[in-house]
């Protein structure tokens, strides 16, 4: 089954906003400059104050008029059509289609890597980056396996930035740890035989080799869940044990294309048909996972696992990012009894927080997907996200059929 990575994830073309000679020089025929002394450096008009003297000019106070807003929202439309399709590619529908990944591993290349040369990218507002980084955690990877955590430029694509960072405990955005280089696009770009295609996290990269090992998602968690037990600090923790990988695939079959792509088939959905769609398949399937819960820990009994671990790092994004700027909604986490007690369930247990920037998650999101939010503005985070919230008690203990804290399975 293909997990592939969020567009989010992805290199997003830069949106040029120069403006032509023949323009500029009629935008300068309509501009009034104040005056000023001869020791004043003249400064040149910004293209909102240029904007602004032109709506004066032409209307003053008053409302633009009709014929300008239909011509402006058919202008906006054309060019949010452009930028949706580059963005988020659409079936015939306008159904949100999602790429495959490229690099892909499979089991009988586990055997032949050398753990100690690899190295994880991963963006910390990326649901699917997030996987790996809770895996890693959990099982104890975290020297073994180092990590190069990029952040979203403005133009979308992945960078490398020194972040300040007072509290060791919390991930932050920061250097190329294993090649230096300033995007991920570059990083990319080394790889054996070159590549030039979509930059996307995660990505597990071979340090000696020089070459990307994986960037699909599902399949970097299950390799660092069973394929590195000899650097493992956690090695007895089996995220995915052979008992319980049908109930799994069940599962992942139903979370993975209506509720982790689900969101983002609603949120680049470029027709209401489709949208509607794509509501219905996501809360469908949220509202069947509610009632599971009310009867089970995790999903699949009292043992957390990978599906668990991929739900999670939806649900952890919904109240604050989905559910606004996606348009799902239809209800919040927060109301779903069962859900919510064990996101935060899963959240309380130890190392998972700290992979948790709700600073990093939410700017990823309001701040660059300009198609979604042109003015960029991150609305106030969720009360219920709050630590105090996040920490209090979930009495999820009371559906596990053995008397076990999730400590066990976990340290």
């Amino acid at each position: 089954m293909m997990h592939c990575a969020s567009p989010l994830c992805s290199h997003f073309p830069a949106f040029s906003t120069t403006t032509s000679g023949a323009a500029a020089k009629a935008n300068h025929r309509c501009l009034v400059y104040p005056r000023m002394s001869l020791n004043q450096t003249p400064q040149p008009p910004t293209p909102k104050k240029i904007l602004t003297t032109i709506t004066n000019l032409l209307w003053g106070p008053s409302l633009p008029p009709g014929l300008f807003i239909s011509t402006v929202r058919t202008a906006w439309n054309s060019a949010w059509q452009l930028m949706m399709s580059q963005l988020a590619p659409s079936d015939s529908s306008g159904g949100y289609s999602r790429p495959a990944s490229k690099f892909r591993l499979s089991n009988s290349q586990y055997s032949r890597r050398n753990p100690t040369t690899l190295h994880l990218y991963v963006g910390l507002p990326c649901p699917w980056a997030h996987r790996t980084l809770i895996v890693r955690a959990l099982k104890g990877l975290e020297d073994a396996i180092p990590v190069s955590i990029a952040a979203p430029g403005q133009d979308g694509s992945w960078e490398f930035q020194s972040t300040p960072n007072t509290d060791k405990d919390v991930l932050v955005p920061g250097k190329d740890k294993a090649n230096g280089r300033k995007t991920l696009k570059e990083v990319y770009g080394i790889t054996r035989g070159g590549y030039s295609g979509r930059a996307t996290v995660p990505m597990l990269w071979d340090a000696e080799r020089k070459e990307v090992v994986c960037n699909e998602s599902y399949d970097i968690i299950e390799f660092l869940n069973s394929g590195l037990n000899g650097l493992a600090q956690n090695l007895d923790l089996d995220l995915s044990p052979n008992s319980l990988k049908e109930k799994i695939e069940e599962w992942n079959q139903v979370i993975y294309p209506n509720v982790n792509n689900g969101v983002y088939r609603c949120g680049f959905a470029q027709s209401q048909e489709a949208y509607d769609r794509a509501v219905d398949d996501l809360f469908s399937t949220l509202d069947k996972i509610d009632n599971h819960l009310g009867t089970s820990r995790f999903l699949c009994g009292d043992t957390l696992t990978l599906a668990d671990v991929c739900l999670f790092t939806t649900l952890i994004r919904f109240d604050p990012v989905y559910h606004v700027l996606f348009k799902c909604t239809k209800k919040k986490v927060l109301e779903y009894p069962n859900l919510h007690g064990y996101m935060r369930d899963i959240y309380q247990i130890p190392k998972v927080a700290e992979t948790c920037n709700f600073s990093a998650i939410m700017d990823g999101y309001y701040k660059v997907l300009f198609p979604l939010n042109p003015g960029s503005i991150r609305p106030t985070m969720p009360s219920g996200y709050e630590d105090e919230n996040l920490y209090a008690a979930h009495s999820r203990e009371s559906f596990s059929s053995v008397n076990k804290d999730i400590e066990v399975y976990v340290s």
